[in-house]
């Protein structure tokens, strides 16, 4: 059980978790998991770190069906810009390795901004803690346990 799935149990939230096979090759893991849960991919969303111009980290959310907007999210998190997090900073932040990183448990509690989009789904999906596991629960309850804030910071491709 990993961390993530642990403060989703902790929380008595409805969850489920929906598990499949990992391909080490795969070129995206959100696409990966949109297509072996077989649900769209604006219900699946990945977890980005990105790091401000005075070394803030923040977490992004974002649908896998896009990209997340640097621009947008350092004016939601009130910052002058943002870049992508190194990955072996965002790993030992979030005790989580690259492609499995989850909103849910990490080591530091981190700012966390949602993108809008997934206020109007009934239920997302996010990264449980590994790759090949995903957590799918109500956007609203995401929210509260990431103490997280909406913000239109994905762009559709």
């Amino acid at each position: 059980m990993t961390p993530g799935i642990r403060q989703a149990k902790k929380a008595g939230i409805f969850f489920e978790i929906k598990e499949y096979q990992h391909d080490p090759n795969s070129a995206s893991y959100g696409e990966e998991a949109a297509n072996a849960l077989g649900v769209p991919q604006t219900e699946v969303f990945k977890t980005l770190l990105a790091q401000s111009n005075d070394g803030k980290l923040v977490v992004a959310v974002v649908p896998v069906a896009g990209t997340l907007d640097l621009k947008a999210l350092a004016k939601a998190s009130g910052c002058k810009k943002m870049e992508m997090a190194d990955p072996l900073k965002a790993e030992k932040t979030t005790g989580y390795v690259v492609g499995g990183i989850s909103p849910l448990g990490q080591k530091k509690r981190l700012p966390t901004f949602i993108d809008s989009s997934a206020q109007n789904l009934e239920n997302m999906h996010v990264s449980a803690g590994k790759r090949g596991l995903e957590i799918s629960l109500k956007p609203e309850d995401l929210l509260k346990l990431t103490q997280g804030k909406w913000a239109p910071i994905g762009r559709v491709d």
